[in-house]
């Protein structure tokens, strides 16, 4: 009995140990299948600010830093290193057309060539003027004109008919207030001089203007597209809305006349109302 007992026991421990090796046979997967293949996207190193930058301002190697950048999103005019950044010795350095803040992509379009003037001429579109006008904290929205806002510009003048004020120029590009460039300022700043970009048409326009007038700017939102509709002008008698007063008639009286005996004094006209409705005294 106790060799049959022994027996059964080992044949279900056989039995169970197969079972657990058939069931682990059919778990198992391939790591091959169950693993996901994740490329790593090439990389490259490309020149950054490693400070802020202000326009106009030089650049120099402990203003820049790299970082590793996908090689298939590296923009045009990129710099990999800093040998096209900073001169040799005796070479005029490379300035910043624009400011930059840290940790910015340093592009070729946002920097000078070698001893390369930097003015504010570079920030012009093609075929564009820089021409400044005459301003006071009044007429530039209390010095909240900055350089990079768009404004439009009011004519003020006085003629024979009275004051009248129009829009001249609408959505004009402000690059400069006094001698501050820099359109990453927010500082508000009350000039007597705003720079604006303008095409060769606007100057004239805008020397005109100076001379006949008071020019006014009115900050316009940023986020404003499309073109705009030419504005008419407008009259202070347009503003004021005064209407002629006009006055009663006046109507005169019916008169008669009356002629009067006076003894020896002969006869005299007399007149009066007819509606009155007493009679001349006669004497």
């Amino acid at each position: 009995m106790r060799i049959r007992s022994l027996f059964i026991t080992m044949l279900g421990i056989a039995v169970a140990a197969a079972s657990i090796s058939a069931s682990q046979g059919l778990l198992k997967v391939d790591p091959a299948t169950a693993s996901v293949e994740r490329s790593t996207p090439a990389l490259v190193s490309v020149v950054v600010t490693g400070q802020d930058i202000d326009y106009g301002e030089v650049i120099e190697a402990q203003k820049l830093t790299t970082i590793q950048w996908p090689a298939e999103a590296v923009p045009a005019g990129v710099f990999t290193d800093f040998s096209r950044l900073i001169p040799a010795e005796g070479i005029e350095p490379r300035r910043a057309r624009r400011a930059m803040v840290k940790g910015e992509l340093v592009l070729a379009s946002k920097i000078s060539e070698y001893g390369e003037k930097v003015t504010i001429v570079q920030t012009l579109q093609p075929g564009n003027r820089a021409m400044a006008i005459s301003v006071n904290a009044t007429t530039s929205v209390g010095g909240f004109v900055t350089p990079g806002d768009y404004v439009d510009i009011v004519m003020t003048s006085q003629d024979s008919k009275g004051l009248r004020a129009v829009t001249i120029l609408q959505k004009i590009r402000v690059v400069g207030v006094d001698q501050q460039t820099d359109e990453l300022s927010e500082a508000a700043q009350v000039g007597r001089t705003v720079t604006v970009e303008v095409t060769p048409r606007q100057g004239q326009t805008l020397a005109l203007a100076q001379r006949a007038g008071t020019l006014s700017l009115t900050l316009r939102n940023v986020l404003e597209g499309g073109e705009d509709a030419p504005l008419e002008s407008i009259r202070l008698s347009d503003i004021l809305k005064d209407e002629e007063i006009i006055l009663p008639e006046v109507v005169e009286p019916d008169k008669q006349v009356v002629k009067v005996r006076r003894g020896s004094a002969g006869v005299e006209e007399v007149e009066f109302d007819i509606q009155e409705t007493e009679s001349p005294e006669v004497n």
